[in-house]
């Protein structure tokens, strides 16, 4: 597969060739800026009416991820400041052939982030508030990075004493005692790269568990 190729294939597509491993890997991932194209995809979804991140702050990445079968053409949005780092943590996560299920734009559900949590969609940017609250998420920022949602789940507890896990349908994947796919845990591959590059682990949270998702300020 040659770049050119790489461009040709849409997100979420598996790359002819098998693995790129190696240096020579490399050209595969890349960031640019938001171009009109992209700024079209994600025009009143990701990047709402009300978006207060100017649209020069965002870069467009593209990568590729060991996706079910194999090398997969994935694609990011983020903050520039983490931009850099994002490239670098792809890059080892793939090196290491480390399973991620879907690196699509959250645009391709929407913005809808129970949508594209639910479908095991790892992504970055997206202008939304907090669930039940009024201030911003860090996604809105775009330096927060949600990895296989559907299986590390966003867990706490209500006022009630009730187990609440999000996305819907994630709860049987609360109980990190159990072996199941694409499950990160302490110490892994997933884990050790993000916070070799800045990010802290939501799993580590002591009030609430949210072990899906990295971010620079561990909010």
């Amino acid at each position: 597969m040659d770049n050119r190729e790489e461009q040709e294939l849409q997100p979420g597509e598996q790359a002819a060739g098998g693995a790129f491993l190696g240096e020579e890997g490399r050209k595969y991932f890349y960031e640019s800026a938001i171009t009109d194209e992209i700024f079209q995809r994600i025009w009143k979804k990701s990047f709402k009416e009300d978006c207060t991140v100017p649209r020069e702050s965002l870069r467009y990445l593209r990568l590729l991820h060991w996706g079910p079968k194999g090398t997969t053409v994935g694609e990011l949005i983020c903050d520039k400041s983490v931009s850099q780092a994002l490239l670098e943590v792809f890059w080892e996560l793939y090196q290491e052939k480390y399973p991620i299920e879907k690196v699509l734009l959250i645009d391709e559900y929407g913005g809808d982030d129970e949508a594209s949590m639910a479908a095991n969609n790892s992504s970055c940017f997206n202008f939304r508030k907090v669930p039940g609250k009024e201030k911003l998420s860090l996604h809105s920022l775009g330096v927060a990075v949600d990895i296989n949602p559907l299986y590390n789940p966003y867990v706490r507890t209500d006022a009630q004493g009730k187990l609440c896990c999000s996305p819907e349908g994630s709860g049987v994947y609360s109980d990190r005692t159990k072996e199941f796919p694409y499950k990160i845990q302490a110490g892994d591959a997933c884990v050790r790269i993000f916070e070799k590059y800045g990010f802290l682990w939501g799993g580590d949270w002591t009030t609430c568990k949210d072990y899906q998702h990295f971010s620079t300020t561990g909010g």
